[in-house]
């Protein structure tokens, strides 16, 4: 079904563009964090195909693109050199960068989704995975450099919400029959405006209703 929706050489770019600047997020977390040049390219690296990675490996297709492909695994060391070199300009272009990142997470919940679907998972289950390839990395990425997850703290923006909104449409799509080029990108814009939105206007998940815990905010 993937490949219905598009050429093998538009995915692929795809897919490299969004390595690409998760690969950044995860290098600029490993500087703010005083990492080596090793911590640097192992965060950029594990943040960028952490992912698709897992989903690889539940699905069965393996070896992962990540190991068959050189393109992949060389991007995210591209990533780690102009992060190593340039790190206070990139730093200032932080907006940019989030901004692609937001994209980045657009395409791999939709790509993700229609990808598990292809090796025959269910509806929800591919949802799921969908959700996994966007946000994996992340989560990788913020146990290595020892924080809690971005996506599970009440304090952050939503990240993972637009990517189950992504997620999601996707498999409605598919559901009736309606998976086209026009409405896969009508997912991947839905879920980058989502998380543009929720960047701009701080909008965050609820917290426990009636919370009354004594333990300390962090």
């Amino acid at each position: 079904m993937l490949q219905q929706l598009f050429s093998p050489s538009v995915q692929h770019t795809l897919d490299l563009i969004g390595i690409f600047v998760f690969a950044i997020s995860g290098a600029l977390l490993a500087v703010r964090k005083n990492f080596d040049v090793f911590g640097i390219a192992v965060l950029a690296e594990v943040t960028a195909l952490g992912g698709g990675l897992f989903r690889d490996v539940v699905i069965g297709a393996v070896p992962p693109a990540a190991f068959t492909d050189l393109g992949y695994f060389l991007t995210p060391l591209l990533a780690t050199a102009l992060v190593f070199f340039l790190h206070p300009h990139v730093e200032r272009i932080q907006t940019g960068v989030n901004v692609f990142d937001a994209a980045g997470l657009g395409l791999f919940c939709v790509a993700g989704t229609t990808k598990a679907y292809d090796y025959g998972l269910n509806l929800t289950a591919s949802a799921t995975l969908g959700l996994a390839t966007a946000v994996g990395g992340g989560v990788l990425r913020d146990v290595l450099a020892n924080e809690v997850p971005s996506l599970l703290r009440w304090d952050r923006d939503l990240y993972a919400v637009p990517a189950i909104v992504g997620a999601t449409m996707v498999v409605l799509f598919i559901r009736y029959d309606a998976l086209t080029p026009f409405t896969s990108a009508l997912a991947v814009v839905t879920a980058f405006v989502l998380r543009l939105l929720a960047m701009r206007y701080h909008w965050r998940a609820p917290r426990a209703w009636n919370r009354r815990s004594t333990v300390r905010e962090e």
